[in-house]
């Protein structure tokens, strides 16, 4: 039946999207008119905006508060921003809002309008549960108070036995939280216990997670999604208790969807709610001291979880004695437990497992509930480890049995900042350091050893360990190296799913330099420890035990050309020294002559060494002067090369004229006929374009002429035939073509330092879509490095590592190259 009368409704719904104020949006609703018609909505969002005036400052600034022209850069790991730009992650990242949104201030505005939150970052519909597919049934989004009279937060304290699967597939993070609960200070931090459903509320609620670096706070709505008015996901035994469900919804906000969170490793949430660094181990290869293990483990409030592999043919398949195949357990207790019979008396090593469904699919074997191996135990023994015998999924095993039927076991040891002083109690914490980085196709995405070719230009980090372990008696030092992968659950939707990874450890000999070690290094050396294996988990980790020294971990992943991010972590026992291996942007020049290196397949003597450019280390001290030797050892020109230097100066005479100048396009003239002509080069080229030959001019153009003489020319020629040289010497399939990977070498070789940021520029800049970088982008990659440093250093008289440049000075600087 239509409408015969119109009515019309106003609603004012207040939301934040973490990119600005909180703002209310106002609908008004018109149902019906005359007409039969339907409905129509009208509105209008009130945005505030501002502006500003910014200043650019360029170069390392001052350590003593000076006004020194300064800039703060982010290291290589992650990927190089130019300054003022805005980058595809500030456009797309996802999260950007969700860690934007502030709770006081959401809080604040709506207690003031007299509103309920509604989340606009994780709205109330299909597509915040499923991303794959359509709902197999539809759900209703409700507020606790609309699901039961009398909704609580926490009621009667948090434990382990609250928490209750739904029909979401992740067990693996019940693990998780139901751990979570047996630490009440790791659990206020991560579910804030001053929340409540009467005091301020206003239908938000917010929860603290570690992510990938760093604790965020996210808030979410009170919406859950239910179907026939019950909690369709995570939900608490008592049915007005909401805080499981609540926090189920955040850590789904934060990966981006409730489909997200199917299937996982319970140490992947144990790590996001402690920030601690996870290990995993295969209990059929467990180390002889495994209990011991697991026992300190527990002492210092780690979390742990196991599990049995999966039967390929049955989901979560039940054994005889219990236990469910493929299914995530948590452990919330390790001890040594005293028995006393008439016979026997000593300590029987114990662990304590609950199945996150919390009820009667428990252990049946030894110690089970009911088992008579308890009528062995005082009863002041039972309370003392909070015996039950009832249907809550919890159970006791011996450890000979746990790890005769458990397969894998996960410990998520705590950080740092996990433990405060009040609670060490005579405890040691680790020592903590991060590395955040990134794979770049083409930069340093370099696979795992097995492609040497690319292997070396993966990231490369320093460590340096200091003092052995104060209990060690062979004198060696722990350490715990964790990599993360980030963001991958998240891209889910995107089609993207976990990259297979891992790390090496090398070894670094003594006197070995700053920057990154190369290819060569990797060629013959063999490493001293790896990651167990690689493998497609959110985050690798292996313990370790290591001589004192300084080692070079290499992260990476499987197969070389995968994007990714990930944080580096490396936990140890005594204080450690960590850094990114880099080296600063420069050049190696003789100012007398321009050099040029050796032809191909030459030598240059060092120390009465003959070496070959390739095979040189440019880590090492001697690199240095092996390189500068290499420039300055010209040989002197072969016949071909003296008869195109006659001929390039009989062509510069002739298009010069009586000033002896030229400009850009008669430079172009003179020097493609000499280098397209046959067997000038080994490979085929078309020619230097018009812009790579006003680079060339502007290299040399200190007064904005536009045109060099021939002073200049001879400059730039020696300069060109250095680097046709270093080209040739790298083109060894005389493509014509420098892989990206091969143009860090091929640069080092021209007498280029760069560093890792640069570089990443480079090969962004200047290499093309299947990652080759041509003869002509080499040439003019080359120009314009030099052509800057020289800019910078005239700017720098000080060589002081910092320049000041005015707008007008940084705009002719940088376009004028």
């Amino acid at each position: 039946m239509p409408y015969t009368t119109k009515t019309t409704r106003t609603i004012r719904t207040f939301y934040s999207d973490g990119r600005g104020p909180p703002r209310v949006e106002t609908k008004t609703y018109s149902y019906g008119d005359d007409s039969g018609g339907g409905t129509s909505v009208n509105g209008g969002i009130n945005i505030g905006g501002g502006g500003g005036r910014y200043q650019i400052r360029i170069g390392r600034g001052g350590e003593d508060g000076s006004d020194q022209p300064s800039f703060s850069v982010p290291a290589f790991s992650q990927r190089p921003q130019v300054l003022g730009r805005a980058t595809r992650k500030e456009k797309k990242d996802p999260f950007s809002g969700v860690i934007n949104q502030s709770y006081d201030e959401i809080k604040k505005k709506c207690l003031e309008e007299g509103i309920l939150f509604e989340d606009p970052e994780f709205e109330a519909e299909d597509s915040s549960i499923f991303f794959s597919r359509a709902p197999p049934r539809p759900f209703e989004w409700k507020r606790p108070h609309e699901i039961c009279d009398n909704p609580v937060f926490i009621a009667d304290g948090a434990s382990r036995f609250d928490v209750q699967q739904g029909e979401l597939g992740d067990c693996w993070l019940l693990a998780a939280i139901a751990s979570l609960t047996v630490n009440q200070r790791l659990f206020a931090k991560v579910v804030p216990p001053d929340q409540s459903f009467q005091d301020g509320y206003c239908g938000m609620f917010r929860f603290h997670f570690w992510r990938q670096g760093e604790w965020v706070e996210v808030v979410v709505d009170d919406r859950l999604p239910t179907y026939y008015g019950q909690l369709t996901f995570m939900h608490s035994v008592d049915k007005n208790e909401f805080w499981s469900a609540l926090l189920e919804k955040a850590y789904a906000k934060l990966e981006g969807s409730y489909e997200s969170l199917k299937g996982g490793s319970t140490c992947e949430a144990m790590v996001d709610f402690t920030g601690g660094v996870s290990e995993f181990f295969d209990l059929k290869k467990a180390p002889p001291n495994m209990f011991s293990i697991m026992l300190k483990a527990s002492q210092r409030g780690s979390l742990m979880g196991c599990s049995i592999d999966a039967d390929p043919n049955e989901l979560e398949a039940r054994v005889d004695n219990g236990l469910v195949m493929g299914h995530a357990y948590s452990i919330t207790s390790v001890i040594l437990m005293d028995i006393e019979t008439p016979s026997m008396s000593g300590k029987i090593p114990m662990v304590r497992i609950r199945n996150p469904w919390g009820n009667e699919a428990e252990w049946k074997g030894r110690w089970s509930d009911q088992s008579r191996e308890w009528s062995l135990i005082p009863d002041s023994q039972k309370k003392a480890i909070g015996l039950t015998f009832d249907d809550d999924g919890e159970f006791w095993m011996s450890f000979d049995d746990f790890r005769g039927n458990f397969e894998k076991l996960e410990i998520c040891n705590l950080g740092p900042d996990s433990l405060e002083e009040d609670e060490l109690d005579g405890k040691k914490r680790w020592e903590g350091h991060t590395e955040n980085g990134e794979w770049i196709p083409r930069v340093n995405a370099g696979g795992c050893r097995n492609y040497l070719d690319t292997f070396w230009t993966n990231p490369q980090y320093r460590v340096t360990l200091t003092d052995p372990d104060d209990d060690d008696d062979d004198d060696l030092c722990t350490m715990l190296v964790g990599i993360l992968q980030k963001d991958r659950r998240k891209k889910r939707k995107e089609g993207l799913d976990m990259l297979t990874i891992g790390y090496v450890i090398y070894k670094i000999p003594d006197g070995t330099g700053e920057g990154p070690l190369p290819q060569n290094f990797f060629k013959y050396n063999a490493s001293c420890a790896k990651s167990n294996n690689f493998i497609n988990m959110r985050e690798v980790c292996t313990r370790h035990k290591l001589p004192p020294g300084q080692y070079c971990i290499v992260p990476s992943t499987f197969e070389p050309h995968h994007a990714g991010k990930y944080l580096l972590r490396m936990y140890t026992e005594m204080r450690a020294h960590t850094h990114e291996m880099d080296e600063e942007t420069g050049i190696i020049e003789d100012q007398e002559q321009k050099p040029k290196p050796k032809a191909s397949g030459s030598t240059v003597h060092v120390e009465n060494k003959s070496i070959h450019p390739r095979d040189i280390n440019f880590t090492r001290p001697e690199a240095l002067e092996f390189l500068t030797k290499a420039l300055r050892e010209i040989p002197p020109p072969t016949e071909e090369e003296q008869e195109q230097e006659q001929a390039l100066k009989a062509s510069f005479r002739r298009v010069a004229g009586d000033d002896m100048e030229i400009d850009a396009y008669e430079l172009r003239d003179i020097l493609n006929t000499v280098f397209t002509r046959d067997g000038s080069i080994e490979f085929s080229f078309d020619g230097f374009s018009l812009d790579t030959c006003r680079s060339m001019v502007a290299m040399h153009d200190g007064d904005l002429s536009g045109k060099l003489g021939f002073d200049e020319f001879k400059v730039l020629w020696r300069d060109l035939r250095r680097w046709k040289g270093v080209f040739r010497e790298y083109d060894r399939d005389k493509s014509g073509k420098l892989s990206s990977y091969e143009l860090r070498s091929a640069l080092h070789a021209s007498g280029f330092r760069l560093s890792n940021r640069t570089f990443s520029a480079l090969v962004m800049r200047y290499s093309s879509k299947d990652g080759n970088v041509e003869f002509g982008d080499f040439i003019l990659c080359a120009i314009r490095m030099k052509t800057m440093l020289a800019s910078f250093k005239n700017i720098d008289e000080e060589n002081s590592g910092h320049a000041a440049f005015d707008l007008d000075g940084f705009i002719q600087t940088v376009m004028y190259s």
